[in-house]
């Protein structure tokens, strides 16, 4: 049996891991996989093509960040622009070059890997009859089918990072730092960060801020003999206005490229508080770098259940994680679900308990 893979969407610590759990265990059935480079795209006669994976070729490749496949956002297959908004289905003739590559090549089963529109693409590719099984992707861990996603650990981990090393800077000026970290529609990095990093606020797009009170926080903390305050934001995090913060792709079915509430609060905050204050966007370094063993794991078995979907030949359905343990659910159940950050749940009421504000009160 030959079988394919794909990696669409975002790059995301972990696809690789994905990758290896995907060779070793169709490898373990004597099964051949094929790799097509840049996601969909390389599913088309004359896209960037495909590899052969075995497992010498994925020899080593569970610390690499990234993936060996390669990925994209764009192109001919894209299905969803932001959450519960699709856009036009992917067009019939694109579809059918699919299809013929993949009868030409031999291909079974093809096994997409990707987040909420690269999923409704796998979905419509499967309805069109080629065979296809999902697996979740996106550090944002904001998909409602799974509790997990990999990369969220990794993503984590670097803001943790970036605020240990920013609180020796800040305490050292007695500044205040805002951080900007990844999160369009839900905070779970900024909230798991913030905890994990020892932040003082944490603004994240669930729970509508009030800069003044972001600022009359910021006064109680050095008035309460602390030498610096750290505020991280989700990117997606809404103006006082309920808008945005970002800029327009410019380009058809793109969304707004979001951006500056970091920057925003940081003005906002050194002229109410009238400390100084400087802000850090920590962007793509979320997406980088080798991932946690925590995601390599969870990647691993991400790709080994797909392989074992496959072979009990359940197609349509995603792989997922709950309860501690790899599933799986019908693709159409996952997509357009967003998992959110739910104001009084436990982990925000933990954050509160050790004085940790979400400028709402």
């Amino acid at each position: 049996m030959r079988i394919g893979i794909l990696n669409s969407g975002g790059d995301c610590p972990g696809l690789n891991a994905v990758i290896h759990g995907v060779v070793g265990a169709a490898t373990e059935l004597g099964w051949e996989v094929i790799g097509f480079r840049n996601g969909f795209e390389g599913l088309l006669p004359n896209g960037p093509g495909h590899m052969k994976l075995d497992t010498e070729k994925t020899l080593g490749i569970l610390s690499l960040g990234g993936t060996i496949l390669g990925t994209t956002n764009k192109g001919n297959f894209a299905a969803k622009v932001g959450a519960d908004s699709t856009i036009a289905k992917v067009p019939k003739d694109i579809i059918e070059q699919a299809r013929v590559t993949i009868k030409y090549l031999g291909i079974e089963a093809l096994i997409v890997v990707g987040g909420d529109g690269s999923l409704t693409t796998g979905l419509q590719l499967c309805e069109e009859g080629i065979p296809v099984v999902g697996v979740p992707k996106t550090i944002d861990n904001d998909l409602q089918a799974t509790a997990m996603t990999f990369g969220f650990d990794s993503a984590v981990g670097m803001v943790v990072e970036g605020l240990d090393r920013l609180r020796t800077t800040a305490e050292s000026h007695q500044r205040v730092m805002v951080v900007e970290v990844m999160g369009r529609h839900a905070g779970w990095i900024a909230l798991h960060g913030g905890i994990g990093g020892g932040a003082d606020v944490v603004l994240i797009p669930e729970i509508p801020f009030e800069i003044e009170k972001v600022a009359g926080h910021v006064n109680h903390v050095f008035a309460s003999g602390h030498r610096s305050v750290l505020i991280v934001v989700a990117e997606g995090a809404h103006l006082e206005d309920g808008k945005l913060m970002g800029k327009e792709e410019g380009r058809a079915n793109q969304q707004m490229l979001l951006g500056g509430i970091g920057v925003h609060v940081a003005r906002q905050v050194e002229e109410m508080t009238g400390h100084e204050t400087r802000d850090v966007r920590l962007g793509h370094l979320q997406r980088g770098g080798s991932p946690t063993a925590l995601d390599r794991i969870l990647g691993t078995r991400f790709g080994v259940k797909a392989v074992s979907l496959i072979k009990d030949k359940q197609f349509g359905r995603m792989v997922n994680y709950q309860s501690y343990h790899v599933g799986d659910v019908p693709i159409e159940d996952a997509v357009n679900k967003l998992r959110l950050v739910q104001p009084d749940s436990e982990v925000v009421m933990a954050a509160r308990a050790v004085g940790i504000s979400f400028g709402d009160r």
